[in-house]
């Protein structure tokens, strides 16, 4: 079987009939367009899972994102010790861990299955989850989707680069600098694609989306089988037009704006050309996926090499930290030796301070 009829083979349930359930796991890095696509998928009348996460300045449109699932993925980050946008390529690793967890794929299997039955009280049983941290989470949701008997589906949006790199500086907060967050979009979209590799997916360039959505959304929804935008109706289709507006675009920078290593520049750009290409026709084939393979080794190498240059300064870093613990620890100790009834004289709430200075909050 081909893998582009492989794309169209519907879910069967037990019995060989097909249940028309679907998934559509909208992935990559944040500020690229996800939100617009979760958006516009839901206007056609795909279900977004509720609640979701609230409309903000950064997003005045919205995130289209289920709240539980961005709960969840906080949760399983800080268990991996794995950031949002983790520039490590052993992060993938870390995070990957948790897909062998059975109780985890019984807690999303669960969930999905809620998420259907409401789903189904609509239109059509057709679902759309996204979320930046989705793609460290790839394995678990194929396995939750699978075992209720939905036909997985991938879209990851593509942007230059400095776009994404310029809106996050703008947008978010800049404890991570241009260097950080161009290293960290490298090895999100690298990785994300290789894991996708195989599965049902289509990959939609942010500027095709806002100059013409209709061309990769009615694409999409033929090439997922997707009967909600099959089936849209005029109402839907205006109420897209009104939703996707092009000045959301609001961030457009180059090279020449993004201040980082030329050899981190490169690997960037290249990979940022073989991943536009897989947006193009017949774009998704074999070379490319050689070529994309060719620039996650050379991140990985070059990751190595910045990790080892900078060990020393890692080093210092842990040192510093175990200094400052050890003060605060004999601080503590201190506080312990006071007598009790000269420490109840202190206010409670005085306490509490205390404690929390010390990292002893209770």
């Amino acid at each position: 079987m081909s893998e582009g009829s492989a794309q169209r083979t519907p879910s069967t349930s037990a019995a060989g009939r097909s249940t028309g359930r679907r998934v559509v796991f909208v992935v990559g890095s944040g500020r690229s367009g996800t939100s617009t696509m979760s958006g516009a998928l839901q206007t056609l009348g795909v279900h977004v899972p509720q609640p979701e996460v609230v409309a903000d300045q950064t997003n005045p449109k919205g995130f289209g994102e289920p709240q539980w699932v961005v709960d969840l993925h906080a949760e399983l980050l800080q268990r991996s010790n794995v950031a949002v946008s983790d520039a490590r390529p052993s992060a993938w690793f870390e995070a990957g861990k948790l897909a062998n967890s059975e109780p985890l794929r019984v807690r999303l299997h669960h969930w999905l299955e809620e998420q259907f039955v409401q789903a189904s009280a609509g239109e059509f049983p057709e679902l759309v989850v996204k979320d930046p941290r989705l793609a460290w989470f790839l394995g678990l949701w194929r396995s939750a989707a699978l075992r209720c008997e939905a036909s997985p589906a991938y879209i990851t949006m593509l942007r230059p680069v400095t776009e994404v790199v310029g809106s996050k500086q703008r947008y978010y907060s800049t404890r991570f600098g241009e260097i950080d967050r161009t290293a960290a979009w490298v090895n999100m979209m690298l990785h994300t694609e290789r894991a996708t590799r195989g599965s049902a997916r289509a990959f939609v360039r942010y500027e095709d989306l806002l100059r013409d959505w209709t061309i990769p959304l009615f694409d999409i929804g033929q090439r997922f089988d997707l009967q909600a935008i099959k089936h849209a109706s005029a109402n839907h289709i205006r109420a897209v037009h009104d939703f996707i507006d092009p000045g959301l675009r609001r961030v457009q920078l180059t090279w020449a704006d993004v201040d980082v290593p030329p050899r981190l520049r490169d690997i960037a750009e290249e990979s940022w050309q073989a991943l536009n290409k897989l947006a193009d026709e017949g774009g998704d084939r074999a070379d490319v996926h050689a070529t994309l393979d060719e620039m996650r080794a050379a991140y990985a190498s070059f990751y190595e090499e910045a990790e080892a240059i900078a060990s020393s300064s890692a080093l210092a870093a842990r040192r510093e930290g175990y200094a400052d613990g050890a003060a605060g620890r004999r601080a503590a100790v201190g506080t312990e030796r006071i007598p009790h009834g000269l420490r109840a004289l202190v206010p409670a709430p005085a306490r509490r301070g205390i404690r929390k200075a010390l990292g002893r909050e209770r």
